[in-house]
């Protein structure tokens, strides 16, 4: 496996974990996975990289992809999104940068930009099962009940498993029943 697939991986790897805090339960509200904390996973037989040997960033508690985080778990929405959008101005090759400024771009309803961020982040890393996710929750919260039940049986489809994506195909079905929009 080459280097840049490891780091791919990595990143990829942390994004799947900051994820959760985009993702919704069946009452509606925010879902993180443990505590809100973000980290990489270790490889077996793998060191894992510091910041100086990957140029990562989301190591120091002060760059741009740690307060975009953190002003994202705070519902500081506008605030996540300056921070995720000079994070991808920085590393545009940062795949968790553009998930999180797709979801900040969702609840600010931007989703003209949501959608090019979605679109960037699938060049990146692929369609994922968390980013088909996050993209059909981002239809299901424009009311596009279409788009957004075709991406998240796709992301199912991809990782059966998921609870995440359960719930957003419940909270979907359960928006279907009342005849209402997701919010």
């Amino acid at each position: 496996m080459r280097v840049g697939d490891i780091r791919v991986f990595v990143v990829t790897a942390a994004c799947l974990v900051w994820l959760a805090g985009c993702e919704t339960t069946k009452d509606g509200t925010a879902a993180t996975a443990e505590g809100d904390v973000t980290g990489s996973i270790a490889q077996p037989g793998i060191a894992p990289e510091t910041p100086e040997s990957t140029g990562l960033m989301g190591e120091d508690p002060n760059d741009d992809l740690s307060l975009g985080k953190k002003h994202y778990r705070q519902n500081s929405f506008g605030l996540a999104e300056q921070h995720f959008r000079r994070a991808v101005e920085k590393g545009p090759k940062s795949l968790e940068a553009w998930i999180g400024l797709a979801a900040s771009y969702d609840k600010l309803r931007r989703f003209d930009l949501a959608d090019r961020a979605y679109a960037q982040a699938i060049k990146l890393g692929g369609p994922t099962p968390e980013i088909l996710n996050n993209q059909g929750y981002s239809y299901l919260l424009r009311g596009d009940r279409r788009r957004a039940r075709q991406t998240l049986l796709l992301a199912q489809a991809k990782d059966p498993g998921n609870p995440y994506i359960q719930n957003n195909l419940e909270l979907l079905d359960e928006s279907l029943r009342k005849k209402s929009a997701v919010q």
